[in-house]
């Protein structure tokens, strides 16, 4: 087969690709900066992947202006080929653009429509943006497999579309790290022009008044801040806190607690921290999980007079729950740079509301903040650009599919028992030991639990974390996060036909919000295996089960007695929760018992509740796959 020429900026020289000076790594460099790949792969049908590249292109026969040089050492390469073509699509700090533009061909085009954004990423290697563009399917489908990496200038990714990024074989990449100080800063002024009323003070003022009496603020000495999330913006504000002679505690599933120690901060369950704080201060992700988790309930729980910071993602806020909660003088007042929907109409009563301060989403924006986002972004795409795996990589890597097809049932059972096993943890102690135990009747060579282990990390992470967690980065974040992760493999007697019989995951030294996942070694305890296809959960705990892993699930440990699933069953009925599963456990019979209920559904509070009220069940747990 041969290549059609389009390549015509690659002229003929006489020297051969299997020069010894060119590496293989340089060669799928040199083939990546040539966009020889993605026209290998659609215009000769020809899948991909970084195992097969190689050998699919030297199979390939080159047409004379496909041919190049691999003269000298392979810090030679980059006189020969075109420089990558990257296009900055949304504003950039100066310093991150010369970086790039010393790496390849810079075309800094701001505002464009989705139908000009398209023509443009046909003809670039790179995109970066900031969170204004969206890096749509669509734009991968023009793209016709050119792009090689989108960089986000920041945190977020919610404008890209990783599961198209992933299937065009495109890398994308954030910025997680340079904005930190500045959030953590804003954070603390937020907190301090909010004890004093800086900017209500400041409007009365402006308005010709002088209200000296009105506008009396609150001490920060002596008094409990809450921090609600202790990664990077979390720790710092809690540092500068500390300086200003504030109590500060903090509640955070994965904070290592020597790092907590040292800081004098101690870490509590999260209805401790929010039932003792005078101020509480919000810097966890946005997540399924934590969407909307200060509610009215949240609030009820509250000190009243407390005052409330948010820094980190609107959504984590019920905003018409905080206005009750501040009418009610439940919240005395609130500061906030996010919210759910940006801009927030000018009507909002939470933004008119006299007892909040509010700034235009301002926790990133210092000049020193921007160059920093700019030059760490500059810095994996121009890294993603040469071949090179990055830490700060947000979506999977190619998987050989032979590979992926055979794991592909316990890939989601991997990463859905790490979900389980992280929602049945509690109280202040963080996550921190994590055994996963492999049964299988494959010989240890024949099993790389690397992809497996990546999505147990991935589930365990992801819920109550603004990390994204995949085959590159797994091992790199869990360390960041303090977990240490160990692996067992146990050869049981079954079909080597499949690669794993079972996995179980065990979380040791932490408190359970569930007594019934504590298997008799003192651990939260969960196994599933793969059954027809579909992944179920087997055992919690020490006691066995069956029940299909799809939907939600409710898990309660009861009195074995005659006519515990009808009433269960009837109160979910009731309230149209359909049951897709259900499966009861039993070590003896008439003492204890785990029911376990498959739900398409989320049941409401009061339905809940209505469950946790029969009397024959001990507890529950509501816990969302």
């Amino acid at each position: 087969m041969a290549i059609s020429s389009s390549c015509s900026t690659v002229k003929a020289v006489n020297t051969r690709w299997t020069s010894p000076s060119l590496s293989p790594v340089s060669k799928f460099a040199v083939l990546r900066r040539l966009s020889l790949l993605p026209e290998l792969r659609y215009t000769q049908n020809v899948k991909l992947t970084a195992t097969n590249a190689l050998r699919t292109f030297e199979q390939t026969t080159l047409t004379e202006d496909h041919k190049f040089s691999t003269v000298g050492s392979d810090e030679d390469d980059s006189a020969s080929f075109p420089k990558p073509r990257i296009l900055v699509a949304e504003k950039l700090g100066e310093a991150g653009v010369n970086l790039l533009r010393g790496f390849g061909d810079v075309d800094c085009s701001y505002e464009l429509s989705p139908e000009d954004l398209k023509k443009k990423v046909a003809e670039s290697d790179a995109l970066i943006v900031r969170s204004g563009t969206k890096v749509t399917r669509e734009v991968f489908e023009a793209a016709k497999g050119r792009l090689k990496v989108v960089g986000r200038a920041g945190v977020g990714i919610d404008n890209v579309d990783l599961q198209a990024a992933t299937e065009y074989g495109c890398l994308v990449v954030n910025a997680p790290t340079a904005n930190t100080v500045a959030a953590a800063e804003h954070g603390i002024a937020l907190l301090a022009s909010m004890a004093r009323n800086v900017a209500q003070a400041d409007a009365s003022i402006k308005a010709g008044k002088w209200e000296r009496s009105k506008y009396v603020g609150v001490s920060l000495v002596g008094k409990t801040l809450a921090v609600m999330g202790f990664g990077k913006v979390g720790t710092e504000v809690a540092r500068r806190a500390k300086g200003l002679g504030m109590n500060v505690i903090s509640h955070d599933p994965y904070a290592p607690a020597d790092r907590a120690r040292a800081l004098g901060v101690d870490l509590v369950s999260f209805d401790q921290a929010i039932a003792t704080a005078d101020f509480v201060s919000l810097h966890m992700p946005l997540t399924p999980a934590t969407k909307k988790v200060f509610n009215d309930q949240t609030f009820s729980k509250m000190k009243k007079g407390v005052r409330l910071i948010n820094v980190a993602r609107g959504g984590v806020i019920d905003e018409d729950a905080l206005v009750r909660a501040l009418d009610s003088g439940i919240v005395a007042q609130a500061a906030l740079d996010v919210f759910c929907e940006e801009p927030p109409s000018k009507d909002s009563k939470l933004i008119q509301h006299e007892n909040v301060t509010v700034t235009p989403h301002l926790g990133a924006s210092t000049k020193e903040a921007q160059e920093g986002v700019a030059i760490e972004i500059a810095e994996a795409v121009a890294g993603a650009l040469k071949g090179e795996l990055s830490a700060t990589a947000v979506n999977a890597p190619m998987v050989a599919p032979e590979v992926l097809s055979e794991l592909a049932p316990y890939i989601v059972l991997a990463e859905k028992l790490g979900r389980l096993a992280v929602q049945l943890a509690s109280g202040g102690k963080g996550v921190q030991s994590i055994k996963v135990v492999y049964r299988s009747a494959r010989d240890r060579d024949d099993l790389d639990t690397r992809l497996l282990r990546a999505m147990i990390t991935k589930g365990i992470i992801e819920p109550i974390s603004d990390s994204y967690v995949n085959l590159v980065n797994a091992d790199f974040i869990a360390k960041q996060k303090g977990l240490r992760i160990s692996e067992e493999r146990m050869v049981v007697d079954s079909s080597p036909e499949y690669p794993v019989d079972s996995i179980q995951v065990q979380i040791s030294n932490v408190e359970s919000s569930f007594a019934g996942a504590v298997s008799d070694c003192g651990a939260i305890s969960i196994e599933g295996r793969v059954k027809y296809g579909v992944p179920h959960l087997t055992c919690v705990g020490s006691f066995a089960v069956d029940v299909s892993l799809e939907g939600n699930l409710i898990l309660c440990r009861q009195v074995d007695q005659p006519g515990m699933i009808g009433q269960v069953g009837n109160i979910l009925g009731e309230q149209n929760v359909n049951v897709n599963f259900m499966s009861v456990g039993r070590r003896v019979v008439r003492k204890q018992a785990i029911m376990a209920i498959g739900v398409d559904e989320e049941p409401d509070n009061k339905t809940l509740e209505r469950i946790g009220g029969v009397s024959a069940i001990e507890e529950f747990v509501f816990l969302k796959l």
